[in-house]
């Protein structure tokens, strides 16, 4: 497959790119910089430099920029986590060299967090690298094969997409859980993942998956922050009138990937609980707004909401001039209760645009609902515009 054309744009100073495993972090930074002085720490060699002389990132800038006669020129470090140390230098190195750009990719929140993220004050923001959205495939998007194996780049183009998605799933266990005694029980642990799986688009119940792995309550939340520091998984708060405090207890969780979800469901039934089809199909949905609230450049957020009398809403995206309510149903017809929690939800907050998603192949509206193939929904989300047309 040619390559493939992201949504991302590069910040115009330093920044973090922060991504899962296999969503072409080093792809995109190679084309984006192909004159970059680069520093991979997934080379052994460069990683026991770095380790063991972190100082050897300021002579080798204080080099480059003799080479380069002073002009300006990015710097990217590849795998930061692998040496958290080396934000010491680089918030130095900007000091001396504030026209220097510093791009730090890094695939584990965890050990950023660890090693001072925070250690540029204030110089470097964020960028999120997601899987591909269905947009930058174009005419190569397929639903039916993005809810079979996912849109992580990585495992997109393999010939044996879930050998892939089960060496992937594995290369994080090793490096990330393993390697890093992160958990004391590994075996405990895969059994979460399974478990895990089985909660994706739902608020966890922690206590119900304490006692299908066998382990504590607290030992749930360890493994859910787990989760989240090494970016494989993200949550969804609950959305209200007046902003609340963030309480990962009160949001949905979800894997990054629905294909990667996947591949962790067993294939059988009795675990937690136990969704149809459309959990891959609302997972889908959900990495694709994400992505699009990180990629769109006017601070929209994602939210799920749950009304007093029991109404839900998947999907809620609040930006400063607009509101819309989303819902997912992977039906191919709509019913009346599909439209329930919408009609329940614009009562409460007027000014909102209700859409349905639906797996049929006609747009249509019922009432004041827009309901829309959640295909061409996929297709035509693009950072740049409103998730529907005439918002």
């Amino acid at each position: 497959m040619a390559l493939v054309k992201r949504f991302i744009r590069p910040a115009k100073g330093s920044f973090f790119l922060l991504g899962p495993r296999g969503t072409g972090k080093t792809l995109w930074m190679r084309e984006t910089f192909p004159d970059a002085l680069w520093i991979n720490l997934l080379l052994p060699k460069s990683f026991r430099i770095y380790a063991a002389k972190p100082e050897q990132l300021a002579e080798e800038v204080d080099h480059e920029m003799r080479r380069r006669d002073g002009q300006p020129f990015t710097v990217i470090i590849d795998e930061v986590q692998r040496v958290p140390t080396l934000l010491d230098v680089v918030q130095a190195t900007l000091g001396q060299f504030p026209a220097i750009r510093f791009v730090l990719s890094g695939s584990s929140a965890r050990k950023l967090r660890r090693g001072g993220v925070n250690l540029l004050g204030g110089r470097a923001i964020v960028r999120h690298m997601h899987p591909f959205f269905a947009g930058e495939l174009g005419e190569n998007f397929s639903l039916e094969v993005a809810m079979r194996r996912g849109l992580l780049p990585v495992v997109w183009d393999a010939p044996d997409a879930m050998e892939t998605l089960s060496a992937y799933v594995g290369g994080y266990l090793d490096e990330e859980v393993r390697q890093e005694a992160l958990v004391r029980k590994l075996d405990a642990f895969l059994r979460f993942l399974e478990v895990a799986a089985f909660a994706h688009g739902t608020v966890p119940n922690r206590s119900a998956i304490a006692r299908e792995c066998g382990v504590s309550g607290n030992t749930v939340e360890a493994y859910l922050a787990i989760l989240y520091e090494l970016l494989i998984a993200f949550s969804v708060p609950s959305f209200g009138r007046v902003p609340k405090r963030r309480d990962l207890g009160d949001a949905k969780f979800y894997f990054c990937d629905a294909g990667l979800c996947r591949s962790l469901r067993p294939a059988r039934i009795g675990l937690v609980d136990a969704p149809s089809q459309g959990f891959v199909l609302e997972g889908l949905v959900a990495q694709h707004l994400r992505a699009w609230c990180d990629y769109a450049p006017n601070g929209n957020r994602l939210y799920f909401w749950r009304g007093s009398g029991g109404a839900e809403v998947d999907f809620v995206l609040c930006g400063e001039r607009n509101l819309w309510a989303l819902e997912v149903k992977s039906a191919a017809t709509i019913h009346p209760e599909h439209l329930r929690g919408l009609h329940a939800f614009c009562a409460a907050f007027p000014e909102a645009r209700p859409i349905l998603l639906y797996g049929g192949s006609h747009r249509l509206r019922r009432g004041n609902v827009d309901c829309i193939p959640v295909e061409c929904f996929l297709r035509e989300l693009h950072p740049d515009r409103p998730p529907v047309a005439g918002s």
